[in-house]
């Protein structure tokens, strides 16, 4: 099994990585298919199904879908060019992708929530069609948007593309104890073993650059969230607290009576930096998913900021660490939290960042293994329940606790010798059940929990 790390950590926009991102390469991909058609087109049309319906608006799914059909791209995501493109398709009732011919799309009547058909595939589903001079369907596909930015077509998914392996690679472990296994056996590191891998695919310079900028972009969101105040946007008025918070804290920096517990602040401040900026549509990288994509950052910057003996050339070997152990959940569970609750989301993005955590203050694979697999227990269960539908509450406090989880998991992983009673597989697949068992209304679709206990204005 194979999930580079470039693939587990995708830099995009928020403010969901299965909402925003998937649908936006959804489209991207249909236009593709229109260009390599015979057809001639003369219009557009779309329908969101599921967890994408019921809490699209608030994630902002329509926005990223028409501007996906405009020939805009996560990658290379301008927000102000996006703007004015939204601007010229209310005016013009058209888009105009490159490649293509102007084509009719009013998003009012042409983008329909679907609340009443689900796609058999997965949670978060969608259709898009390209009509021609008549208005009848001529080009039709159904897209999944698997969750951290993963789309995968009906045929794609039907034919297991989600648990495609590839080309052989050096260490090909499908299960934490194959990896465990490997581990030992070749005397290397849970790190190494994947750098091995990456490198089997792609050229050894290109990866530690990439690995470079993948931090860099998510410690400039940090930053930015760091600095940022006001309301975020979506209707809740909830304000921004990552600034304030932050300053008290540099404000309190060198007193003799700051309490230990601090730490945790500082932890939280700067997950929620992260998913304020992603709540407001900023650029973040998927960790493994937008709306978990504040809690690798953050433990990843504690690290750096506050451990003795930190070094940044310890980041890629984190980065490689938490790509593992996130291939893992991704492959044998789930990263969707339309499909599996927040656990699927925070919980796994603290178990990558415990892993990543442990490994770098040099913990064994099996220390390692460990972390993760502490992280991750005491997230199950955890259900997915954002007020309004927005990525906000309880989204980006949760990221907090998230990070708060992560170091503890793998500190009291490194107290140990590696040898613990529940396996990391177990944990896994016990997430797969309780994911596989849980009320939909728990999954995503603002039908359930806080989100209707808690008024919306």
């Amino acid at each position: 099994m194979f999930l580079s790390v470039f693939d587990m950590f995708k830099v995009g926009i928020g403010p969901s990585s299965s909402h925003t991102m998937g649908p936006m390469v959804a489209a991207a991909r249909f236009l593709d298919l229109m260009r390599a058609s015979p057809f001639e087109f003369a219009g557009l049309r779309g329908s969101l199904h599921g967890s994408l319906a019921f809490t699209g608006v608030g994630h902002a799914t329509d926005r990223a879908t028409i501007l996906g059909l405009a020939g805009f791209v996560p990658e290379t995501y301008d927000n102000d060019k996006a703007e004015a493109a939204l601007a010229k398709i209310a005016e013009t009732h058209s888009v105009a992708p490159e490649g293509l011919p102007i084509l009719k799309f009013n998003p009012k009547d042409d983008l329909v929530f679907d609340y009443e058909h689900t796609l058999p595939g997965h949670a978060n589903g969608m259709i898009l069609m390209a009509t021609d001079a008549q208005s009848d369907v001529i080009l039709r596909q159904v897209y999944y948007s698997i969750g951290g930015g993963f789309v995968l077509t009906e045929e794609e998914l039907n034919d297991g593309a989600a648990t495609d392996e590839g080309a052989p690679v050096p260490f090909p472990f499908k299960s934490a104890a194959e990896m465990l296994e490997m581990a030992k056996s070749s005397g290397k590191s849970i790190a190494e073993m994947k750098r091995d891998n990456e490198i089997s695919r792609g050229c050894a310079q290109s990866f530690a650059k990439g690995s470079v900028r993948l931090w860099q972009v998510m410690n400039d969101c940090i930053e930015r969230g760091l600095t940022t105040d006001g309301i975020l946007p979506g209707g809740l008025k909830v304000r921004r607290r990552a600034k304030k918070i932050y300053d008290a804290l540099l404000a309190e920096r060198g007193m003799n009576l700051t309490a230990p517990h601090t730490i945790n602040d500082w932890m939280s401040v700067y997950a929620m930096a992260v998913n304020e900026e992603n709540a407001a549509g900023g650029q973040v990288v998927t960790a493994p998913t937008n709306g978990a994509a504040g809690v690798l950052p953050a433990v990843l910057r504690y690290y750096l900021d506050h451990v003795p003996g930190a070094s940044e050339s310890h980041i890629e070997d984190f980065l490689l660490t938490a790509a593992a152990i996130g291939g893992l959940v991704k492959f044998n569970a789930s990263i969707s939290g339309a499909e599996a609750g927040c656990q699927a989301e925070v919980g796994s993005a603290s178990a990558m960042a415990a892993a990543g955590l442990c490994a770098v203050m040099g913990g064994t694979p099996e220390q390692v293994e460990n972390a993760a697999e502490i992280a991750l227990e005491h997230h199950l269960g955890m259900t997915c329940d954002p007020v309004a539908g927005l990525v906000q509450v309880p989204c980006i406090e949760r990221n907090g606790l998230g990070a708060i989880k992560a170091v503890s998991a793998a500190s009291l992983a490194l107290r140990g010798d590696g040898q613990h009673f529940v396996p990391l597989d177990a944990a896994i697949e016990t997430m797969r059940q309780t994911g596989q068992d849980m009320n939909e209304k728990y999954k995503e679709t603002s039908l359930g929990g806080l989100a209707v206990n808690v008024p919306n204005c």
